[in-house]
């Protein structure tokens, strides 16, 4: 009982660790947003900049697009085309609203803002298509699974990642990602595996995003899906092999692209989880977009020795369960 009670308290304390950063976003968002109905619209901006600098993971589109306006009417053109900047590069944001928007008019005689409609009529010509409830929806489940991402990484360095926060915050994760399973596999069972032009390149990724972290079986039923998306353009290679790689570890094989790298949980040192043939691994992830491994292993601060490998190959096989 004495443990449960423990395990209960952790997971209330992680809970409201990660909640904590975004009830003051918010707000601080809602305050900024009376400062603009008030007319004070400096006093606007600054609180929009202070919610965003609190947590910019979770900043909105629309609450970006409105820290915009309100520099814009405080004649902040500077800080205005920050925030436009921002979300027409990262957000891909196609309203063509924009351009009539009193709010922004005092930048339409700076050369930065035909720029920015450019991008935005680009934009709109891009997601003509675009089925934006279900892109938006995608859109919410990669920037909730990113927070949590980031909230873990946040906890790891306080805690360490072994500690009981860290793992009970990993379990939360797990059943948030069972839950994006559930709602992704109703869309791939529907409509199949869209392309960027149907949901946007954020929904594609999101696809892929939720279905590398399914559990194998789900991950093999739907590999074909992803496969036949690759062949007609709507899914990308790399990440298809990505998912190969996964799907061949769970199954007790070795990895074909050496895409999944081990954490010694001892040492904390990073390792290359057991590769088929890893004299020709280069070719295969060239192939595929994966660029050399080499490169790929120095983001993990490790070098590429293949004869090295080979002779350590049997026990990380050993050590895997692969055969």
């Amino acid at each position: 009982m004495k443990k449960i009670i423990l395990t209960l308290l952790t997971i209330l304390l992680v809970n409201s660790t990660f909640s904590q950063s975004r009830e003051r976003y918010s707000e601080l968002i809602n305050d900024a947003v009376k400062l603009h109905a008030d007319k004070e619209y400096l006093n606007a901006g600054c609180k929009f900049s202070e919610a965003f600098d609190t947590y910019s993971p979770y900043a909105q589109v629309g609450d970006r697009y409105k820290a915009a306006c309100a520099w814009a009417l405080a004649n902040q053109a500077d800080s205005a085309f920050v925030q436009l900047f921002y979300i027409v590069h990262l957000e891909d944001f196609s309203d063509l609203n924009i351009i009539d928007d009193a709010d922004l008019s005092s930048l339409h005689p700076d050369e930065r803002w035909n720029f920015i409609i450019d991008i935005v009529k680009g934009n709109y010509e891009k997601t003509g298509k675009l089925d934006r409830a279900l892109s938006a929806k995608l859109d919410s489940i990669y920037r909730e699974d990113r927070l949590y991402r980031l909230e873990i990484d946040e906890m790891e360095q306080k805690y360490g990642r072994n500690s009981k926060e860290v793992q009970e915050l990993f379990s939360i994760m797990n059943k948030k990602n069972a839950d994006n399973v559930v709602e992704v596999t109703k869309i791939l069972d529907k409509r199949g595996w869209l392309g960027p032009d149907i949901i946007g390149e954020r929904g594609s990724k999101t696809l892929f995003l939720v279905m590398q972290r399914a559990d194998v079986q789900t991950q093999e039923n739907y590999f074909h899906v992803m496969e036949k998306a690759v062949q007609k353009g709507d899914a990308d290679p790399a990440d298809l092999a990505l998912l190969e790689d996964r799907i061949a570890l769970k199954q007790g094989k070795p990895q074909i692209y050496g895409s999944q790298i081990g954490i010694d949980i001892k040492t904390g040192k990073y390792y290359v989880i057991p590769i088929e043939d890893p004299y020709n691994v280069d070719e295969r992830r060239i192939k595929v977009g994966l660029g050399k491994y080499k490169d790929y292993l120095s983001i993990f601060g490790l070098t590429w020795n293949v004869d090295e490998y080979v002779k350590e190959l049997p026990e990380l096989k050993t050590k895997h369960g692969i055969k």
